[in-house]
């Protein structure tokens, strides 16, 4: 494992809290996206297709601490956008870290180095790379030559700096599983401290569609990259028991709630990667969404979904309340062979509901409202001007 035990203790002790105060749902993981701005446009993204006045608002400071606050999860994930393009991340992470958070930062790293002077190595902080196989894969991947050296030298340069680093890896239905044991086993030879996976997910905006992977190409795949992997020492960063998931070893349903997303809309329902919704509170969000209209076997649009973002929480909890199973998948890896576990029944799940350019009009029509910045800064009461993106 390339998780810390301490950081697995903290969420492990977080965990058993929250049963014991007999809560049914509850966040593991901040999902924080400050902005929706990228310097890169990836065809497989879902998360960039905005309009400019949309793509140049951020979340301020006091936004973020105070929605990790709100949801009490123990670790946040900063994703985006770009979140190196947001010029207060350095007080956002610091602040994040002064509240005893875990925090994850995820980049694609072109901005690494001109950024990382603003940052100081810290046990309960890690940069979160975004390499998604060797450099040809990569580069198609982030549809723009040149990216994976330019990833690879930042995350060398952070290592060498005293910082933790991860790769995060997200793979799609023309990925070769040898090809790509054989970058885990580069990037394990750069000293990464943990290997983040994960399939693509097919967001319905993203501009390609056809390399997204369905469940059964998903477990064939991991199958055969795991069946190469065993005594290669690869420090994965996700738990056991989601391997055994992407495997095809373990029959589980999602967990939305684990893994709650704010962002310049507010708390996004139902998950990180379906945005049907947005509460204005963390307590709106648990208390007023329907989950039950979720998940595989639920809805068409989560039919094929195997995403860290809604499957590790799951794994994560059948882990701490079994935890002889956690170490059992620890200790023997992923199942690579043998029958794989039932699968979901589909046949019952309601059809997609495509409502992504009205959340898109509702914002715009809200911003249209707005003050103009100049006459917010006079304004009285506490009132802020408009946060708008760095760069």
């Amino acid at each position: 494992m390339g998780i810390p035990l301490t950081q697995q203790a903290k969420v492990a002790a977080y965990v058993v809290r929250q049963k014991l105060a007999g809560r049914k749902r509850f966040p593991l993981v901040l999902m924080l996206e400050p902005l929706f701005r990228c310097n890169l446009a990836c065809a497989g993204c879902g998360k960039i297709d905005y309009p400019d006045a949309i793509l140049n608002k951020r979340l301020s400071v006091e936004d973020c601490l105070g929605a990790a606050e709100e949801c009490g999860a123990p670790v946040v994930a900063i994703a985006g956008g770009e979140p190196l393009l947001h010029k207060e991340m350095p007080q956002i992470v610091e602040g994040l870290l002064a509240q005893g958070r875990i925090v994850i930062l995820c980049t694609n790293a072109l901005l690494l180095d001109k950024r990382i002077e603003a940052y100081k190595p810290h046990p309960r902080f890690i940069w979160d790379i975004h390499l998604d196989g060797d450099r040809a894969q990569h580069d198609w991947a982030v549809s723009q030559e040149g990216v994976y050296d330019r990833a690879v030298a930042a995350l060398k340069n952070a290592r060498a700096r005293g910082f933790r680093t991860a790769i995060n890896c997200t793979l799609f239905n023309n990925a070769d599983a040898e090809r790509t044991a054989k970058f885990f086993d580069d990037v394990t030879a750069m000293g990464v401290d943990n290997i983040m996976l994960s399939p693509g997910y097919a967001y319905e905006r993203a501009p390609d569609q056809k390399h997204f992977l369905n469940r059964q190409a998903t477990k064939n795949l991991f199958r055969d990259i795991f069946a190469r992997g065993k005594g290669k020492g690869w420090r994965m960063g996700n738990s056991p028991l989601f391997l055994d998931f992407l495997a095809g070893n373990q029959t589980y349903g999602c967990t939305p709630w684990g893994n709650p997303t704010r962002n310049i809309f507010g708390w996004q329902r139902p998950c990180y990667l379906l945005g049907e919704g947005y509460a204005k509170t963390f307590a709106e969000l648990m208390d007023s969404t329907d989950w039950d209209k979720y998940g595989v076997g639920n809805y068409e649009k989560c039919a094929d979904c195997m995403v860290h973002s809604g499957f590790e929480a799951t794994a994560a909890l059948d882990a701490i309340t079994k935890p002889w199973k956690a170490v059992a998948a620890q200790l023997r890896g992923p199942r690579t062979e043998g029958p794989m576990a039932p699968e979901i029944d589909l046949s019952n799940q309601r059809p997609a509901e495509f409502v992504f350019s009205r959340h898109v009009q509702e914002a715009m029509k809200d911003m249209a409202h707005e003050p103009p910045k100049e006459a917010k800064k006079g304004a009285k009461h506490g009132a802020t001007a408009p946060q708008q993106a760095a760069e």
